[in-house]
């Protein structure tokens, strides 16, 4: 008789314990506003109640969601909380989670079309549904010369932006040589950081990355642009990328793109943009006009994560001619070669970005579609820029608080009359009450609050809520100075 341990997990013993942590899943989203949403530990508080050393037998479920109750749970920084409006959202949905659980479960490595089929045949189609959604040019649509791809986030789509701008720019010899010459890519000063990553990955180098000035609304001035672009030029410079914004992450400023497409075109440069936040905001008719310019575009990327209801990670990178990114990042071993690649006839997605391995994010993505329809996630879309209109106005309507940029969507800028300092403290006294979290941004030296109200479960009450607290609080700060 055969008395070796099975060290797995049986089958009826994954059935409960699974039922117990969707149970679990669903408590914690009925009762995620009574935790603290900015968490309160120290540094070092929790890995001083974790044990040095790995236990030699295996523990049960129950001791491990034990500790994850007492010892996780007081770590957390609620995401998912109503009354979250830091940064820009991470939101995700019940279709979400159960369709990540499901792809968590199928355990899939979709690399090649050969290893999974369906991974890659969904994500083309799932890719192809929201560039109408977004209403894209065609040119970016897989049965088009572009196609569309799921990355991990806006930071790894800019990469590779990059790296099949430069290589088109140099007709593919840097890959060969490694010499990027005198390459220079442009952003404006309120371009995420993310692309200042991008460019020194890609051996470019921050010393040719130029960083152009913005309007009175933040946003990319061409004309600048297109100056410091004939300036390198008659310096003997090559350049050859530029990312436009469609929502920044400071004040969600809004890149001219029809002009600086044109310059794109005027000049032959890459032509990228980075929707992150805001691009979700497309799908509904009367924000389409934030998109005017795409046409231009010669690859765009927004985040699902963020604003669609889609659990993180989850970034849509589109292309306009797919045949620069796979020449760019295409390299095929022996061990990957199969008839199917052969053919010619699928597309095997590890050439679209940097990563050879990838996991099924399109049956999140596919779930939270089909769950919402196209008109559930407008009507969400929406409401939430509903309310933070509303909000704007109240703070418009104040005399302690002044709007500090435009208004276009879900995120408000405010300051309060008092200055830096008071804004400062006032944001560090609300947040340490754990009962809201908002975050803030330097623009032009000045402190500025941020609200971004995108939370999946954020309503009105919500945020008529915060914003008495932040008006009470402010009052309290007062009397205290007098």
């Amino acid at each position: 008789m055969n008395t070796t341990k099975n060290y797995h997990m049986s089958a009826d013993e994954f059935r409960k314990q699974g039922k117990q942590m969707i149970d679990w899943i669903a408590d914690y989203y009925e009762n995620v506003e009574k935790y603290p949403v900015l968490s309160q530990v120290q540094p070092g508080e929790i890995s001083d109640q974790l044990p040095p050393a790995p236990p030699a037998d295996g523990e049960s479920t129950e001791q491990i969601m034990a500790d994850v109750n007492s010892v996780i749970m007081p770590g957390i920084t609620h995401w998912q909380s109503p009354n979250f409006y830091a940064y820009f959202p991470s939101n995700t949905s019940g279709p979400s989670i159960l369709g990540d659980l499901l792809s968590s479960g199928l355990g899939v490595q979709g690399m090649i079309w050969a290893t999974s089929p369906a991974c890659t045949e969904l994500e083309t189609r799932v890719m192809d549904w929201l560039a109408a959604m977004l209403q894209l040019p065609e040119k970016f649509r897989s049965d088009s010369t572009g196609g569309g791809v799921i990355q991990d986030t806006a930071s790894s789509a800019a990469l590779s932006a990059v790296l099949a701008a430069r290589e088109r720019k140099t007709n593919y010899q840097t890959n060969d040589s490694g010499n990027t010459g005198q390459l220079v890519a442009y952003i404006s000063n309120q371009t995420h950081s993310s692309l200042e990553k991008a460019v020194k990955i890609a051996g470019i180098g921050r010393n040719n990355l130029r960083l152009i000035g913005v309007d009175e609304h933040l946003a990319m001035r061409p004309d600048l642009l297109e100056a410091a672009i004939r300036d390198d030029l008659q310096n003997g410079r090559i350049p050859f990328f530029v990312c436009a914004t469609v929502g920044t992450t400071s004040t969600n400023a809004m890149d001219p793109l029809t002009e600086i497409g044109q310059l794109c075109r005027k000049y032959d440069l890459w032509m990228h943009i980075d929707a992150a936040m805001s691009g979700t905001a497309a799908i509904c008719p009367e924000y389409r006009h934030l998109l005017n310019g795409v046409e231009l575009a010669d690859s765009f990327s927004f985040n699902p994560h963020k604003w669609m209801f889609t659990n993180f990670d989850c970034n849509c990178f589109y292309v306009a001619d797919r045949s620069v990114l796979i020449k760019t990042l295409s390299i095929l071993p022996e061990y990957l070669k199969n008839r199917a690649t052969e053919s010619g006839a699928v597309i095997d997605y590890r050439d679209w970005h940097v990563q050879l391995g990838r996991r099924f994010r399109s049956l999140k993505l596919w779930f939270v579609i089909r769950h919402y329809g196209v008109n559930g996630l407008r009507y969400h879309i929406q409401e939430h820029i509903r309310i933070a209109q509303q909000f704007a106005s109240w703070v418009q309507a104040s005399a302690e608080f002044n709007l500090s940029a435009p208004v276009p969507l879900n995120l408000v800028c405010f300051t309060h009359k008092n200055g830096d300092d008071f804004n400062r403290l006032l944001l560090e006294t609300i947040n340490k009450t754990g009962k809201m979290y908002f975050t803030h941004t330097v623009v032009d030296g000045r402190f500025i609050l941020r609200m971004c109200i995108a939370q999946t479960g954020t309503s009105l009450a919500h945020v008529r809520q915060a914003w008495e607290m932040i008006r009470q609080t402010a009052e309290e700060l007062e009397r205290n100075k007098q």
